[in-house]
C-alpha cells in the first residue's frame, strides 16, 4: 500500500513538470522564429535601403533608369558590299576572285537611358536617350575594335489621354517601324531595300482617340537633309538645308492592343524641298504606309511601303541616290518591305523577310548606277535565361549594276546580354 502511494506521487509530480517543459520548448522555438523573421525584415530593410541610396538621381531629384544591349557579332560574306558587318547593297566588285571574307564586331552594342515624371503640364513627362557605337571608327591598325559613338535617338514627350507632344531625334512619321534583328542594329534592316529609317531632330504632335480602338492624326516638323555626307567637324549646309525649308510629314493611324498585343496600320505624307546642282528647287515628296499587327500572342506582321521621289534623306530611298542624270533628275522610287515574327517558345522567336527598292531607270545614268536592289533574310533568336541572348541571321542581298545581277550573302551569328 505504501508503494503504491509512494508510486502516485511520483507520477503527479513528474506530469506537471514534463508538461511545463514541452510549453517552454514550444515557447522557445517560436521565438526563435521571431528572431529569424525579425533578422529578415532587418537584412530586407537595408538591401531596400541600399538600394535606394545607391539609385542614379538626377539634379531634380528624378530616378534615372539605364538599359542596353552588349552585342558581339560575328559575320561573313560572300562577295563585296558597301559594309561588311551590316550589309545593305552589293558593290559591283570584280567577279572572278575572293572578295568575301569574314570578322568580328562589338560596335552594334547600344546604351540608353529613361525617367519618367508625373503630373507635367497636366500629363505624363518621359524622356529617353539612345547610343551606340556604329559612328565609325577610328583610322588605325585596330579598324573596328576603335569604334565611335554615336547618338540615334534623344526624346522628350508629354503624353496627354488624347495626345502626345515629342520633340528630339526619332525615325520619319512616315516610316515609324523597323525589322527584328540582332544583325542588323546599327544601320536597320532593310536600308536601301525598303526601309526609311534615318533618326532626325523633329517637333511632333499627336492626336487621338481614346479607347479600345485608338483613331489619330499626327504632324511633324523635321530637320531637312538630303544624305550628303558633311565634314568631320566643321559642318555646313546640305542642298536640303540651303532651302531654308523643314521637311514637313503628316499621318493617319488606327492603334489597339497593347504592349506585346499591340497593333497599328498607318498612312503619311512625306514633303520638302532639295537643291540640284543648279542652284535649283526640287521637289522631295512620298506617300508612306506602315503596319503592325499582331495575330494572337505568338505571330506578328510587320512592314512598310513607300513611292516617292529624292528621298536619299530618310535613310536610302532610291538606293541611296538623290539625283540622277545631269545631277538635275530627281530620283523616283518604289519600295517595301515586309517580315513575319513567330514566338515558337517564350525563350525562343524564328522569323523571315523580304524588301526592295526599285529607282525608275529613266531617272538614272545608263552606267554604274544601282538600278534594283532587293534583300531576304531568316533568323532566329534565344534567349535561354536571364539577361542573356543569341542570334543567327541568314541574309541575301541582289542589287542591278547595268541590267546585271550582283549577289551577296551574309550570315551573322550574334552573343550578347541585355540589362
Amino acid at each position: 500500500m505504501r508503494l503504491l502511494c509512494a508510486l502516485t506521487i511520483c507520477v503527479t509530480a513528474v506530469t506537471p513538470a514534463h508538461a511545463q517543459d514541452t510549453v517552454q520548448a514550444r515557447l522557445d522555438t517560436l521565438t526563435m522564429r521571431l528572431e529569424d523573421a525579425e533578422a529578415m525584415l532587418e537584412m530586407l530593410r537595408e538591401q531596400i535601403a541600399t538600394e535606394a541610396s545607391s539609385a542614379l538621381r538626377t539634379r531634380s531629384r528624378v530616378s534615372l533608369e539605364f538599359n542596353g544591349r552588349i552585342l558581339m557579332n560575328a559575320f561573313m560574306n560572300s562577295k563585296e558590299s558597301n559594309n561588311v558587318d551590316v550589309p545593305m547593297y552589293r558593290s559591283p566588285g570584280v567577279d572572278g576572285g575572293p572578295r568575301g571574307g569574314m570578322g568580328m564586331s562589338i560596335r552594334q552594342t547600344a546604351l540608353g537611358a529613361a525617367f519618367t515624371v508625373q503630373e507635367v503640364l497636366g500629363g505624363t513627362f518621359r524622356g529617353d536617350l539612345d547610343i551606340d557605337f556604329f559612328g565609325g571608327q577610328q583610322p588605325s591598325g585596330g579598324g573596328r575594335t576603335f569604334p565611335l559613338i554615336r547618338l540615334r535617338t534623344a526624346r522628350g514627350m508629354v503624353d496627354w489621354t488624347h495626345g502626345q507632344l515629342l520633340i528630339g531625334q526619332e525615325m520619319p512619321l512616315i516610316s515609324p517601324h523597323n525589322p527584328v534583328s540582332l544583325a542588323a542594329v546599327g544601320t536597320p534592316g532593310f536600308t536601301y531595300a525598303g526601309n526609311l529609317w534615318l533618326w532626325l531632330p523633329q517637333i511632333r504632335g499627336t492626336l487621338q482617340t481614346a479607347g479600345p480602338v485608338r483613331f489619330g492624326v499626327q504632324g511633324a516638323v523635321l530637320a531637312p537633309t538630303s544624305g550628303d555626307p558633311n565634314g568631320l567637324f566643321d559642318t555646313q549646309f546640305d542642298p536640303a538645308e540651303r532651302t531654308k525649308m523643314p521637311y514637313l510629314q503628316g499621318r493617319v493611324k488606327m492603334a489597339w492592343g497593347a504592349d506585346e498585343t499591340a497593333g497599328e496600320i498607318g498612312v503619311g505624307y512625306h514633303m520638302g524641298k532639295v537643291w540640284d546642282v543648279n542652284n535649283e528647287e526640287q521637289d522631295s515628296h512620298a506617300v508612306g504606309a506602315d503596319i503592325l499587327v499582331p495575330f494572337g500572342s505568338k505571330l506578328e506582321l510587320r512592314g512598310e511601303f513607300f513611292s516617292g521621289q529624292l528621298l536619299r534623306g530618310l535613310g536610302g530611298g532610291g538606293i541611296g541616290q538623290g539625283f540622277g542624270v545631269g545631277g538635275t533628275t530627281p530620283v523616283r522610287s518604289t519600295g517595301a518591305w515586309g517580315q513575319l515574327n513567330y514566338r515558337l517558345t517564350p525563350r525562343i522567336l524564328v522569323g523571315a523577310g523580304y524588301g526592295f527598292d526599285d529607282p525608275d531607270d529613266a531617272d538614272l545614268a545608263p552606267t554604274g548606277t544601282r538600278l534594283l536592289n532587293t534583300t531576304q533574310e531568316a533568323h532566329i533568336h534565344w534567349r535561354p535565361s536571364g539577361p542573356l541572348v543569341f542570334g543567327l541571321e541568314w541574309r541575301s542581298m541582289r542589287t542591278r549594276y547595268d541590267a546585271s545581277d550582283y549577289p551577296n550573302t551574309h550570315i551573322n551569328l550574334a552573343f550578347g546580354f541585355e540589362f
